[in-house]
């Protein structure tokens, strides 16, 4: 597998990066706010992974993630293990989860709905902490995640006193 993908991951570099060396540029030049409650990763497939790790290894950092059609396949197994000891504390973190049902044929469904069971299991709330969809006929493809990319914004942004008024 290792060499299929073209060699060990990088992904604990990366985070690193955005971590020490990406956030506080930005932090520092621009009128932001910076708390972890404000700051969210977003990404599509191998992205949507990484933005989940990011989470549990830097989860004073960053608030929530966006994943949109997560490449489980390629993880799901040591993934799962992971989330089990490393997920952060809901009601502090939102989880934003989606595929296609055109991702299916690599098993998508199943595997995403082992990782829905964690967090069910972690305490997260469908709706609250955690949202995850399913588009059928949408492929694994940049248009469809740019098609929906306002679903998982609306609810990462979305603050505690606006779903507070929406509960109510």
């Amino acid at each position: 597998m290792i060499k299929r993908y073209g060699g060990m991951p990088i992904s604990d570099n990366y985070l690193r990066f955005l971590v020490y060396e990406l956030k506080p540029f930005v932090d520092s030049r621009y009128r932001i706010r910076p708390e972890r409650e404000f700051t969210f990763l977003m990404g599509s497939s191998m992205g949507g992974l990484i933005s989940l790790y990011a989470i549990c290894e830097y989860p004073h950092v960053f608030g929530g993630a966006g994943c949109l059609s997560t490449h489980w396949p390629i993880a799901l197994q040591p993934f799962s293990t992971y989330l089990n000891a490393r997920l952060p504390e809901p009601g502090r973190h939102k989880i934003y989860l989606d595929y296609g049902n055109e991702a299916d044929n690599a098993g998508y469904r199943y595997k995403q709905k082992r990782v829905e069971h964690i967090l069910k299991a972690r305490g997260y709330k469908f709706g609250l902490d955690w949202f995850g969809s399913w588009y059928a006929g949408d492929p694994h493809s940049e248009t469809a995640w740019r098609d929906r990319v306002h679903v998982p914004l609306r609810f990462l942004l979305k603050n505690d006193q606006q779903r507070l008024e929406t509960t109510t």
